[in-house]
């Protein structure tokens, strides 16, 4: 039982550096079988088909988003700190991940990607709420913000680089769209004292990162 576990572990893995590296749509159940050294007979023992594996990759990394947001909270100082913190991590991510991901995922893998659309809006939606609360409690953001409103503007512009109609991936790099969308969300919440935040963390990593990310 534990070899299988092994087994069915590997292949999830092998799935994900491929999808992520190449896209979903030209990675096939041969090209798996083939990067692994197995057949793909060994495969179907434990996925019924490519839909299944990437229903299965999409679970497992939304598990993991959900783990790494719990990181963010307890390792940062404050809620401007977490989403650098946050920001940074997911443009290590992004650095890895081919940009039409997302288009095949919603393409070809629809009820993947409804799984990953409802945890962008129920995780992620809380998450950010609980930033915005804890922002306001810690007087870095405006308290007068409709939490509500500025949570879903947030998650909208936090993909935005994924939209190749608005930002065309053979033009901008999707790291620049998420860090010039977290300025624009951080400086149109925070009071002054929150701004001096901002400055602070950008200046306290500037020479480790042309962009000014804070680890």
């Amino acid at each position: 039982m534990e070899r299988n576990m092994e087994n069915k572990e590997r292949i999830l893995q092998k799935a994900t550096d491929l999808f992520m590296r190449y896209g979903i749509r030209s990675i096939t159940m041969d090209e798996i079988a083939a990067q692994l050294g197995i057949s793909k007979k060994t495969i179907y023992q434990f996925f019924t088909d490519k839909d299944e594996i990437v229903e299965a990759v999409v679970n497992q990394q939304c598990k993991k988003n959900e783990l790494e947001c719990l990181e963010f909270r307890t390792k940062s100082e404050n809620a401007v700190h977490a989403v650098f913190i946050a920001v940074k991590e997911t443009e290590e991510m992004l650095s890895g991940m081919n940009p039409l991901i997302m288009y095949d995922l919603e393409k070809h893998h629809p009820k993947s990607f409804k799984r990953f659309k409802d945890f962008k809006y129920q995780f992620f939606f809380k998450e950010i709420k609980e930033n915005l609360q804890r922002g306001i409690d810690e007087e870095l953001y405006r308290p007068e913000i409709n939490i509500d409103i500025v949570a879903k503007h947030r998650i909208e512009s936090a993909f935005m680089g994924f939209n190749q109609d608005l930002f065309p991936h053979s033009k901008y790099k999707m790291s620049d769209v998420l860090l010039e969308t977290a300025y624009l969300f951080l400086y149109s919440v925070t009071t002054l004292k929150g701004r001096k935040m901002i400055e602070k963390y950008m200046q306290k990593n500037v020479q480790k990162n042309k962009h000014g990310l804070y680890e």
